[in-house]
């Protein structure tokens, strides 16, 4: 073997190995590269139910506060929970606030969804990604999941289950973002 094939041997073995070890971290990504507090919210492409079927990102809301809510119509918690991001949303109106709520829902459309949230007496922004590819943007767990993103596009609060979200902590949260 020559010195040429031996280093081409060297060079095979190294790319193969690198080649590995991105694999690796390609299906290891969300235990690499957890969803967590502090960590930046990452993008997500979700379709309005406002009969438009126009798409939001998550560009859409730069610079503003978003409480983001990925829930389903079939979920109960989710049910129980919509009227207290009703009542977040209420309380700081003409703010720098968005709240979210993301329909995961795959077995019913954008008009179902539309009519559910209404008939729950929601005003905000109802968003549907029947796709699921939130879930595995976000690294849902389990109905609701909740993330309260900062302007800076940064993860500060981050709730698997149902919560009321007009309660004091959470609107000194919120208040303590939009001053900042």
């Amino acid at each position: 073997m020559t010195v040429r094939q031996q280093w081409l041997a060297v060079l095979g073995i190294v790319l193969a190995l690198l080649g590995a070890i991105g694999a690796g971290a390609w299906v290891m990504r969300d235990e690499l590269f957890p969803i967590a507090v502090g960590s930046r919210a990452p993008s997500f492409a979700a379709r309005t139910v406002d009969g438009t079927n126009q798409v939001r990102t998550l560009n859409d809301y730069a610079g503003k506060v978003v409480v983001l809510n990925i829930w389903a119509t079939w979920c109960l918690p989710c049910i129980r929970e919509m009227p207290t991001f009703e009542r977040l949303h209420r309380a700081f109106p003409d703010s720098d606030l968005r709240v979210i709520a993301v329909s995961v829902d795959d077995l019913v459309g954008a008009d179902s969804v539309r009519k559910y949230a209404e008939g729950l007496g929601v005003t905000f922004e109802v968003l549907l990604d029947s796709t699921h590819a939130i879930d595995r943007t976000y690294q849902v767990t389990g109905y609701p999941e909740t993330f309260v993103i900062a302007r800076d596009g940064t993860i500060r609060k981050k709730w698997i289950g149902e919560a009321n979200w007009a309660s004091e902590d959470n609107l000194t949260l919120i208040r303590s973002l939009l001053e900042r």
